[in-house]
């Protein structure tokens, strides 16, 4: 995610700056023409240093395990904590070193199963265990935003491309493993990684509040045939209640249907996703690398 909207925002002609934790990490950054800057995310002192003298903070830090890893006892831990403390010291750093808007990720599956009705961001939510950080992330742009700060908090779908998570899929696909989640005839929410950072570049000038980030909504079948398609299989096959089970609640917000609009994105930025709607040609570069 960051990647991509560093990338859409120096096209913009935006001056970036990004978090390294590793002088590695840094080195790279710099070659990508962002100005790197070392520092923990739960360090506040030196975050607001790191602010100091930008616009905006693009808080997208994520650390999504996938596979089998995903199911371990602890594997969710850092991702947690990045979204629970971690958005909380971006927020306060934020506000210490003047910022005057935050930009915050979240996640489209933190919406309740909506069957076949259009979900926006006055539906229902379903916060759990699992969906819950990131619902405090939410929180704590919110307590950024007075009368001279904007909080902006962009509600993606499931990122579906050149991705640890797509790479993983169509490499248990073309081992004939299953890859679907949940009812096939359920709707889910995607978005290509080029879409990812174009719709940050779009909520720099974004009216302060929450919005969903996708492309069309697409049947869970469709997805799922695609993928197993492209991975050299006649027909792809979904997990058995045994696992899904065994995968908990971390699973469970992946097996509701989610037809999911991003209309008030585009009312109120013009924001419209290269890649509107799903297709094999998304999987091309991940066919390579996977």
């Amino acid at each position: 995610m960051g990647t991509s909207a560093a990338a859409a925002l120096r096209a913009a002609g935006h001056e970036v700056g990004g978090l390294a934790r590793t002088e590695a990490k840094a080195r790279q950054l710099a070659g990508n023409g962002v100005h790197p800057v070392v520092a923990s995310l739960f360090d506040t002192d030196a975050l607001a240093e790191a602010f100091h003298g930008y616009d905006a903070v693009c808080n997208l830090a994520t650390h999504v395990p996938v596979g089998r890893a995903s199911v371990l006892p602890g594997a969710w831990r850092t991702h947690d904590h990045i979204r629970t403390e971690g958005s909380q010291s971006v927020a306060q750093a934020a506000k210490r070193a003047g910022v005057f808007r935050l930009i915050q990720e979240s996640v489209s599956c933190v919406y309740a199963d909506g069957g076949e009705d259009w979900l926006d961001v006055d539906s229902p939510l379903m916060v759990t265990r699992a969906t819950e950080p990131a619902a405090e992330a939410e929180t704590h742009a919110s307590a950024f935003a007075c009368a001279h700060r904007v909080a902006v908090v962009l509600r993606f779908g499931t990122i579906v491309g050149d991705d640890p998570l797509t790479r993983w899929r169509l490499s248990r696909a073309r081992a004939g493993h299953a890859i679907g989640i949940g009812d096939p005839a359920g709707w889910t929410h995607v978005v290509h990684p080029s879409d990812v950072g174009s719709a940050v570049v779009a909520a720099l000038h974004a009216p302060g509040g929450v919005y969903n980030v996708g492309a069309e909504p697409v049947r869970r079948s469709v997805l799922t045939s695609t993928i197993a398609s492209a991975a050299g299989q006649e027909q792809a096959t979904y997990l058995s209640k045994a696992l899904l089970r065994l995968g908990g609640e971390r699973l469970e917000p992946l097996t509701r249907s989610h037809r999911i609009s991003s209309a008030r994105f585009t009312e109120h930025t013009g924001w419209m996703p290269l890649h509107s709607r799903f297709s094999a040609g998304w999987l091309g570069d991940a066919l390579v690398n996977a």
